[in-house]
């Protein structure tokens, strides 16, 4: 009788959304690979592995049953000898489902629906899918597995059902988004169903950039004290090993790689969440205005961490308001990256505006109107580079500005991806600082100048808004958190500043309906995580 471990590998993977043929390939391959190099018995991917994750609406498509039943079908005929859990749609009596399917030597073993359905932040699974009501144990090689899907093992029962059928361990397939802390909340819910079932689970998780989300790996492998027996990598593919013995016991087959820090963390979600926006839509690469600044200097180091220099291109666009360091720094931070570079004065542009509205303004006094039209004419020079090279215009706005409205439409918010659009300014600069430690391709007096959006004379960002310690602390309180104002205020900020910035969050909700999307990195990103109305009659404050 064979009492060889069953050996289990999390396959760590970034498909593509809605590609069924190269997602299919795409498991083929890691499945041979974990056959080949790493002798697996089972594999097992992610949540809808096989269409991507998330799906959205593409799952109301007439065509996509049977396109699904295409691609099960072609693994089952060109799997390696192996077991293989899958993430999939399934539709069964005219109903859909979140499914994991367990194939092996062209058979299915086992079938297996999601019970808890998320709806709730970037979740909307309840629009599309019907919840499973049964647990499924299946015995591979002598170890009874029980299957569970995302959501599932963040409720008690689905877990609860599957120890109480004869499982040994729990296998978890996850599309399961980053945000800072989401490591922390994923190992303690983990640890809960532990706990409370006494079984090790493997937890693996897709990685890559879908549109807003980005997904970090980080697969998990708990014994069951809880305790870390395996991991994977952070942000990157990986084959994460593991032996089970048919007493439920697992044995260590490799080391787990280094943890990342928060910082590093936020950065590496950023780039990879360019570069799959980037690549995924088949953009030649990215061009970005650089103003002199600290948002466009981040943006920069990032496209160019994500992408590669060569894909890059800064455009400097002064004004007769642009100060003089601006220029030198841009230029030296475009040197220090080795990126292509140009220098395109707006002024022409600028004055010919303001020549073809003299008579419309005539007995107007200069304002926010002649500001905007700066970043505009900046708006379509971008934008017609982009055009013509097919490579994306980069937003440089951070969530500060876009929470209060400090940004232009048609201007500074005209691109087609912001990678900053979910990093608080006091965050811009703390990425900056950890970049710097890298290799310091952002000059310093970028970092330490006062922020400016140098649309005016000597114009600086505390003219209008409060110092961006307090204001990200309010709009954290706010935005993050829905505190009322009064709450907000007994932290010790003056009500009217606190009221102030209220009041210009709710204003500015119609442009953020008009923004890019953009990488997110916190639990309350605007846009999916946080669906206000534009015409409202309620006081928030």
């Amino acid at each position: 009788m064979n009492h060889s471990p069953l050996r289990i590998v999390l396959a760590q993977i970034n498909p593509l959304v809605g590609d069924l043929p190269g997602n299919t390939d795409l498991i083929i391959s890691v499945a041979q690979r974990a056959y080949r190099e790493l002798s697996a018995d089972l594999v097992i991917v992610p949540e809808l592995a096989l269409l991507g994750y998330p799906p959205e609406d593409l799952l109301l498509r007439s065509e996509l049953d049977t396109r699904v039943e295409a691609a099960l079908l072609e693994l089952r005929e060109r799997l390696p000898p192996i077991a293989l859990l899958v993430g999939t749609v399934l539709r069964r009596n005219a109903r859909m489902y979140n499914a994991a399917v367990l194939l092996q030597r062209g058979e299915v073993l086992a079938e297996y629906h999601k019970q808890c359905l998320p709806n709730y932040g970037v979740f909307d699974e309840k629009r599309y899918f019907t919840p499973g009501r049964e647990a499924s144990v299946v015995a591979i090689k002598g170890v009874r597995c029980g299957i569970t899907v995302c959501e599932d093992i963040w409720e008690p029962e689905p877990a609860r059902a599957a120890a109480q059928a004869g499982a040994q361990i729990l296998l978890n397939i996850n599309g399961s988004p980053y945000h800072r802390g989401k490591a922390k909340e994923r190992r303690a819910v983990l640890r809960a169903r532990i706990q409370e079932t006494g079984l090790p689970v493997c937890y693996v998780n897709l990685f890559g950039g879908q549109d807003e989300l980005v997904f970090d790996g980080d697969s998990l492998v708990l014994d069951a004290q809880g305790g870390c027996v395996a991991r994977g990598a952070l942000f990157g593919e990986d084959l994460v090993p593991i032996d089970v013995t048919q007493e439920g016991r697992l044995i260590a087959v490799r080391d787990n790689p280094a943890t990342l820090n928060e910082l590093q963390q936020i950065y590496q979600a950023l780039t990879l969440g360019v570069a799959d926006y980037v690549n995924k839509n088949r953009f030649e690469g990215a061009v970005i205005g650089l103003s002199g600044g600290i948002d466009s200097a981040l943006t920069l180091a990032v496209a160019v961490d994500a992408l590669g220099a060569q894909r890059v291109q800064a455009v400097m666009m002064p004004s007769r308001y642009t100060a003089g360091m601006s220029v030198e720094d841009a230029a030296e931070q475009a040197r220090r990256l080795n990126v292509a570079y140009r220098v395109i004065s707006i002024e022409p542009l600028f004055e010919a505006f303001l020549g073809a509205l003299a008579e419309e303004f005539e007995g107007t006094a200069v304002d926010t109107t002649e500001e905007n039209i700066q970043a505009r004419c900046r708006g379509v020079l971008l934008m017609a580079i982009s055009n013509k090279k097919r490579r994306i215009v980069l937003t440089t706005g951070n969530k500060s500005e876009m929470a209060v409205g400090y940004a232009t439409l048609y201007g500074d918010m005209a691109g087609g991806f912001a990678p900053l659009k979910d990093v608080e300014k006091t965050l811009v600069y703390r990425l900056a600082d950890y970049r710097n430690g890298i290799s310091p391709v952002i000059p310093q007096r970028v970092i330490e100048r006062p922020p400016s959006a140098e649309l005016a004379p000597d114009q600086v960002d505390e003219d209008s808004l409060p110092p961006y310690t307090d204001l990200d602390a309010i709009l954290r309180a706010y935005v993050e958190n829905d505190l009322p104002a009064a709450s907000i205020a007994e932290q010790g900020f003056a009500r009217d500043t606190v009221e102030r910035v209220i009041k210009m969050v709710v204003r500015n909700e119609y442009k953020r309906r008009q923004a890019p999307p953009g990488v997110r990195i916190t639990a309350r990103a605007f846009g999916r995580d946080r669906r206000y109305p534009i015409t409202s009659g309620y006081d928030r404050a």
